[in-house]
């Protein structure tokens, strides 16, 4: 018998969707609506994940140079690279380059694996679609960005390999809200569950973000109430 490359035996895994500068970042080309309730609960989120040791598998979007049919994400530019905090000390990256070879016991070795892909859907990335596919969970919990491209595109793939998915609705970001709610609803009746993240990890007074300049951002007022009604 072949010996799983990717083993895990704990009860969640997060999946950190394009959490990139150009998503989240005010200056970012393609910024989220309402990026600055978004960023304070990413924020919190990965911070819970390291106090319980939640292991997370982090994609990124590798746009390259000089492609017409996009302007963000693209590789080399500052707009390209992670949120700060949401990268772990002990991770380990691959490149999009269509291969599916791994290290054995992945996410035994790392806290954090982040693999490129050149598409808004993983599962269309060997890679990304081996690790996502393999790893053994009883709950995958989602969050970042879009909720109407890459979280539904990955939270159906999820239910179609018969995982067990969760998305943080109060952590993912959208461009076009009608779309966002349309793509919740289609994602909760595949058989997901729509949660917020004080249910994942109390209630927290975080104000300040930390990563985005802007003025909102900078001020200590307390953040909006959340705006996805599904």
């Amino acid at each position: 018998m072949i010996r799983p490359v990717i083993t895990l035996r704990r009860k969640r895994i997060l999946i950190d969707i394009d959490t990139q500068k150009d998503l989240f970042v005010s200056t970012g080309k393609v910024c989220v609506h309402n990026h600055r309730r978004i960023l304070a609960n990413i924020r919190r989120v990965v911070a819970w994940s390291r106090l319980k040791n939640v292991r997370m598998i982090s994609t990124i979007r590798n746009c390259p140079v000089g492609d017409p049919h996009t302007c963000s994400c693209v590789l080399g530019t500052e707009g390209h690279e992670k949120i700060r905090y949401t990268l772990r000390h002990r991770h380990i990256s691959f490149q999009a380059d269509g291969c599916t070879d791994l290290p054995r016991d992945l996410l035994r070795q790392y806290d954090q694996v982040i693999v490129a892909k050149r598409c808004i859907d993983p599962f269309d990335e060997p890679r990304a679609d081996r690790i996502l596919s393999e790893v053994k969970a009883t709950e995958f919990v989602l969050f970042g960005a879009t909720v109407e491209g890459a979280i539904k595109a990955t939270a159906l793939g999820l239910l179609a390999r018969r995982k067990f998915v969760t998305i943080l609705i109060d952590a993912v970001g959208y461009h076009d809200r009608g779309a966002a709610e349309i793509a919740l609803r289609q994602i909760e009746a595949k058989g997901a569950m729509l949660s917020e993240t004080r249910s994942l990890l109390g209630s927290s007074h975080l104000h300040h973000i930390g990563v985005c300049n802007c003025k909102l951002c900078r001020t200590d007022l307390p953040l909006a109430p959340l705006e996805l009604t599904v």
